[in-house]
């Protein structure tokens, strides 16, 4: 019971997954639009307490027509980045880094897990994700693992709420790759690229 417990406060707190509908104009929506080209690929981002290897948050990254973050009931938000209801757009290699280095500090790591998929899956991820609607708090996972279960490719993985369990189902996927990254900075230092942000060009 305990570790129940525990893991339950584990996913409830980095992800804090709060979520309240959101809606940017198209204007903006299309002018920030990031189109990356081949390959098309889904990126898998879990966020991982270091002290205690529970999974605090999962996202997902779809590079097809366009690049978006689909970022369930998270709480990072970028001032160029227009956002629609936890799906991001305009996920330049720039708007990434600032996506990971959210997340990624002292007391957190962040595990990145992609794998190609055809044009055809891309899309329907990109529409699923698109489609999903806000997500309610602490349901990062469960709509991640949603979205991704009704894909061709992703029929294995688990429905679940925890960011390991579904992480480690992605990883056995044919042909994912994966790595961690890190960041030694102090937890006082969170998002402070983000901060920075304002004004900077997001190309890249």
């Amino acid at each position: 019971m305990l570790r129940l417990v525990l893991s339950l406060v584990a996913l409830l707190g980095l992800a804090a997954c709060g979520a309240e509908p959101k809606w940017a104009p198209e204007e903006q929506v299309q002018a920030a639009r990031f189109v990356a080209g081949p390959p098309t690929y889904v990126t898998l981002y879990t966020v991982v307490n270091k002290s205690t290897g529970s999974g605090a948050h999962s996202a997902i990254l779809v590079n097809g027509s366009e690049r978006v973050i689909f970022d369930p009931a998270g709480t990072w938000t970028h001032p160029r980045l227009p956002e629609r209801n936890d799906v991001h757009f305009g996920m330049t290699d720039r708007g990434i880094a600032f996506y990971v280095d959210y997340h990624a500090r002292e007391t957190y790591d962040v595990i990145e897990q992609q794998i190609t998929v055809s044009p055809e899956i891309a899309e329907l991820v990109l529409r699923r994700v698109k489609e999903y609607g806000a997500v309610p708090k602490a349901m990062c996972t469960a709509a991640t693992s949603s979205v991704l279960r009704g894909v061709p490719g992703f029929e294995s993985l688990p429905s679940t709420w925890y960011p390991k369990k579904l992480a480690d189902a992605f990883g056995a996927l044919p042909g994912v790759t994966t790595r961690v990254i890190t960041d030694d900075d102090d937890d006082s230092n969170h998002g402070v690229l983000l901060v920075q942000a304002n004004g900077d060009p997001l190309e890249g």
